[in-house]
């Protein structure tokens, strides 16, 4: 058996308010033991090679008194449909689920812990002060990119009385939300730290589908076919769609294979050439004989082997990526005045609506599961780990787990052969 352990502050003492059933067949929803539950099958048939996730929800003890837990909330990095949501679920679970009253907004990411500096004001956060926010996209706490002293953060929670800490955000916020736990066990503090992982990119390890994701594909495809009306408007228009995606094309595949417009994908896991056999700008050329029209869709970090390093990075320390869209743009102009072929490009960069935008539907949906997982597991005193969903079921992976590496579409798998099938585009190099 190969299990992911979760971290705890100690056993809990407390009845869990939440009425729940530890009998089955009473119609009354059951606690979560605290059993590693069988949720991936099995990778071979002996069973000593299942894998085994603890199961997230409410438990019978939780560790925290809610009389005197106080809580605070922080949301880090991009913006990202469904935070607000994740915000509004978490207050609610908290409030009338546990009875927990002191709950504080950290503004602007990881700057509202340090005041002395940067002078940001805790936010009180209630069932009224949250009730409409799921209507708005962004973050009501605001967020901010970057690195602080962790040690400072752990005297300021300390300060603030908060032994509760919920953080939203990426990869590198997953990362930070570690380092704070660490801080925070090195001062001999009791602070439990729960992460709720999100990134439209899609790209958290061993989760299957981050929040967001959902509405940011449903966005893109209102710009793909925008571009497709401008191609086809025009004799050999070509439309270029840059979305995002740094190092997984997981938004660009799944928006083209939801429309039966995109003619090509490119993405940061397929290395594509542009000239010789195999290359774009011929297969391209051939498309607008045929059909006088192509969509070009690119996730935001793919075509970077094509063009020189920046060489300089963000406030997070992610390298500042070339514009593939621009690039593209560029080439394809130089490539068809070569041919001697008319063409009309249209470059449509849709990255900053597609993220600001309110959760869709699904994603809302998503969000309140999540929101409320992370409360059950937090004042149950799981520490050092994640709410996610997996195969159908909600389960806690530890920090450890999710931050290892990211996740990419796999270019070898049923998926991607899907996307080469809806586009056409099995004949560029570097596609399988």
């Amino acid at each position: 058996m190969q299990s992911f352990a979760i971290k705890s502050l100690g056993e809990g003492k407390f009845e869990n308010p939440r009425k729940h059933s530890t009998v089955s067949d009473d119609f009354i929803p059951l606690y979560v033991s605290e059993e590693f539950m069988k949720a991936c099958g099995h990778t071979s048939e002996n069973d000593g090679d299942a894998l085994y996730f603890q199961e997230a929800g409410p438990r019978e003890k939780i560790f925290f008194d809610p009389a005197k837990t106080k809580v605070g909330i922080v949301t880090c990095g991009g913006l990202c449909p469904g935070l607000n949501d994740v915000i509004r679920s978490i207050v609610m679970e908290l409030w009338h689920g546990y009875g927990v009253r002191q709950i504080v907004g950290i503004p602007y990411g990881l700057e509202g812990f340090i005041p002395q500096k940067y002078g940001h004001a805790l936010r009180e956060l209630t069932p009224e002060s949250v009730s409409t926010i799921y209507m708005l996209g962004g973050t009501v706490l605001g967020s901010s990119r970057g690195p602080q002293d962790f040690s400072l953060i752990a005297d300021f929670l300390h300060e603030q009385g908060i032994n509760l800490l919920f953080v939203l955000g990426g990869d590198g916020t997953m990362k930070a939300a570690e380092a704070i736990s660490r801080a925070v066990k090195e001062k001999g503090l009791v602070l439990s730290v729960i992460g709720v992982p999100k990134t439209i990119d899609n790209d958290i390890n061993f989760v299957e589908q981050s929040f967001g994701f959902a509405t940011a594909v449903d966005e893109a495809t209102k710009a793909i076919a925008c571009a497709h009306t401008e191609a086809v408007g025009m004799y050999n228009g070509i439309g270029i769609v840059k979305l995002m995606g740094r190092e997984s094309g997981f938004i660009a595949a799944h928006a083209a294979v939801s429309l039966s417009l995109v003619n090509f994908v490119l993405i940061p896991e397929a290395e594509f050439t542009l000239r010789g056999e195999g290359g774009l700008l011929p297969a391209l050329k051939e498309r607008l004989q045929k059909r006088h029209h192509a969509l070009i869709v690119a996730a935001e970090g793919a075509g970077q082997h094509l063009m020189p390093e920046t060489g300089r990075k963000d406030s997070s320390g992610n390298v500042i990526l070339q514009d593939i869209g621009q690039f593209l743009q560029k080439e394809i102009k130089a490539y068809f005045k070569e041919e001697n072929m008319p063409v009309a490009v249209k470059y449509i960069d849709p990255s900053y609506m597609v993220r600001a935008v309110p959760a869709n539907a699904d994603d809302r949906v998503y969000c309140g599961f999540l929101g409320r997982h992370a409360v059950h597991a937090g004042m149950s005193g799981k520490t050092e780990m994640v709410v996610a969903k997996l195969m159908g079921r909600y389960v806690h992976l530890p920090f450890s787990l999710v931050t290892r590496q990211r996740r990419k579409l796999d270019i070898s798998s049923h998926y991607w052969f899907s996307v080469l099938s809806a586009t056409g585009q099995s004949g560029l190099k570097g596609m399988i």
